[in-house]
């Protein structure tokens, strides 16, 4: 038994390979039809809901959602910054978390074990965003002890397989 990022009991679910598979496709696209997920596992329509309807009712399946290319929007630059909160700023992080979560151009914000307490991944226009979002959302936070920002070139996501 573990327990889950809200700090509920959570049991494993066990997955059989269509069930993977079927995740697999969701991940790549998740407006596929019904029909044509059906059709690519090689099993019945209503057979395939169901499945679907157990993945959703059982959490694994949380939401659908879209991805927005920031490129389009004119946001051309993405970074991740990396912050170390002040030892004795450790109450603040729940708070920092939240703020962070809340700013323009914040696309995840990840909580670490391990050297950096956070990752911020953000979308800008140009480095001069990148430059005034540190100095006005991070210097400028009494709780952050230091950043550091990497530039992101290139990224992509994982085959979706379970």
């Amino acid at each position: 038994m573990t327990m889950s990022g809200s700090g509920r009991e959570s049991r494993a679910a066990q997955l059989d390979d269509i069930d993977r598979k079927l995740l697999a496709l969701l991940t790549k696209n998740s407006r596929r039809t019904n029909n044509s997920l059906a059709e690519e596992l090689g099993i019945a329509p209503s057979t395939c809901l169901a499945r679907l309807n157990a993945l959703r009712d059982s959490g694994v399946i949380s939401h659908f959602t879209i991805e927005v290319d920031p490129q389009v929007l004119g946001r051309e630059l993405e970074a991740l910054i990396f912050v170390k909160i002040r030892p004795g700023a450790r109450h603040l992080m729940s708070n920092f978390a939240s703020d962070m979560r809340s700013k323009p151009g914040v696309r995840q914000l990840f909580f670490l074990g391990g050297a950096d307490d956070f990752v911020l991944h953000v979308a800008v226009r140009n480095s001069s965003d990148v430059r005034q979002f540190v100095l006005d959302n991070l210097s400028a936070n009494p709780a952050v002890a230091t950043t550091q920002t990497s530039l992101v070139f290139e990224h992509g996501h994982g085959s979706g397989e379970f």
